[in-house]
């Protein structure tokens, strides 16, 4: 009789049941929106306390200061003056100032540059805003130079639309790849996530039942390769069923949050100085929903999820029926933990090349399809053959990778007192 479902249900049944799968799985959402309102509170305080007193000196005599001082970002006081240096230096060691601009005589005919003087203007993004706010007045001033009228000045300074279009067999539609791409990348980091977690989930519960001498009385009742069978899919079901709770409750305690969000923060204010100047996305993401998220790609999510976890879950048991402790199992993981790592690496260019013959041979790799396919999917047509040979490949490869586990499991779930090496696993295959 085949005991491969019983095996199966016991497992998923024993692991629900549990207090630590009730509450993981009900805190999981919860502390992803804390992270989220704690990140979004930290933004707001940081951009509220970040108040920068500055002073420009302008030697060019073309009235920049002035200008710069208006184009700064609203947190910036800006006022002109003409100090000596030695006393603008003073004041920022004394926390007068923050900082000082020097704008000197050559600047608008380039023999010179322009600098900004601080103790330290902030990060990236804030160094990059004083430079474009420094290039946008520079700019401005050359071509006022040439004797540009405030017709041409403004004609140079307006924004350009451009709309992405997608050609479909319907006809025309907007094309929102590039939120797919990002879509895909973020089921990609999941399904990792997923294989580190369940996998590790296996390979603990062959360690826990060694430990106990539980398998010895499960393995005279049944044949190693359905236990391992039984045991991957049934901790595959509790791995998918949490994952699916997890999607309805943060997908509710976002759409909660969003609502409450939406009443107590005024749009008008996100629009300041900083979201003028960034560039106008190809689309309006208003008009895109998750429902706007087709089928085939939810689909093809979960059955690389499933393909994922059942490959590298058998893989994680074989480990642990080689050991006794999961302290032990470390040196044995690098070989599992190698592949997973890899396409994750991948992932930014593969969302960025799809359709490049590199990705394409890639994704088709058993050991990397379960994330980098799903990745090409959200971002771009692959040809139903492609999709078709990547699931094929995979399944292959976890009939394979179950036999080949399964042999290991054989002997190492009896073997006590001895550390397994990757010479023993191979004995333990070829004579099990």
């Amino acid at each position: 009789m085949n005991k491969i479902p019983l095996i199966a249900r016991s497992e998923y049944l024993r692991r629900v049941r549990t207090k630590t799968f009730i509450i993981a799985t009900v805190l999981a959402p919860v502390m992803l929106l804390a992270l989220i309102a704690v990140s979004v509170g930290v933004g707001v305080l940081t951009q509220e306390g970040g108040a920068r007193t500055v002073t420009i000196i302008d030697e060019t005599e073309a009235g920049l200061g002035d200008a710069l001082a208006e184009r700064l970002p609203d947190n910036y006081s800006a006022m002109v003056e003409a100090a000596p240096l030695d006393s603008l230096r003073a004041r920022v060691e004394r926390g007068v100032l923050d900082g000082y601009f020097v704008l000197p005589a050559g600047l608008l005919d380039g023999e010179e540059e322009a600098a900004f003087y601080s103790e330290g203007v902030g990060g990236f993004s804030s160094q990059m805003r004083l430079q474009r706010a420094v290039e946008d007045v520079v700019r401005r001033a050359r071509l006022r130079a040439t004797g540009a009228s405030d017709d041409v000045l403004q004609a140079a300074e307006a924004g350009v639309p451009m709309r992405m279009v997608a050609l479909t067999e319907e006809g025309e539609a907007e094309d929102t790849s590039w939120v797919y791409s990002g879509i895909g990348y973020a089921m990609g980091f999941i399904i990792y996530i997923a294989m580190f977690v369940y996998g590790a989930m296996v390979m603990r519960g062959v360690i826990e039942e060694k430990t106990n001498r539980i398998v010895e009385v499960v393995a005279s009742s049944a044949k190693p390769f359905q236990l391992m069978m039984g045991k991957v899919l049934g901790i595959g079901a509790v791995g998918l069923t949490q994952f699916v709770l997890w999607v309805v409750l943060a997908l509710a305690g976002l759409f909660v949050a969003g609502t409450v969000l939406g009443t107590m923060v005024d749009p008008t204010t996100l629009a300041g100085t900083e979201g003028a100047e960034m560039q106008e996305l190809p689309f309006d993401p208003s008009n895109f929903s998750l429902a706007d998220i087709p089928f085939d790609l939810i689909a093809y999510f979960l059955l690389f999820f499933l393909g994922g976890y059942l490959l590298y879950g058998s893989l994680f048991a074989a480990v642990g029926s080689a050991v006794e402790q999961e302290s032990d199992a470390q040196s044995l993981q690098a070989p599992i933990l190698i592949p997973v790592i890899l396409p994750a690496l991948f992932l930014p260019f593969i969302a960025d090349n799809p359709d490049a013959p590199a990705s394409v041979v890639l994704s088709l790799i058993p050991f990397f399809s379960p994330i980098l396919m799903v990745v090409r999917a959200a971002a771009t047509d692959v040809p139903f053959w492609q999709m078709a040979l990547a699931l094929g490949l995979l399944a292959a490869a976890f009939i394979a990778t179950i036999w080949l586990a399964s042999r290991i499991y054989r002997v190492g779930i009896l073997m006590y007192g001895k550390k397994a090496s990757f010479k023993d696993l191979a004995r333990w295959v070829r004579y099990a």
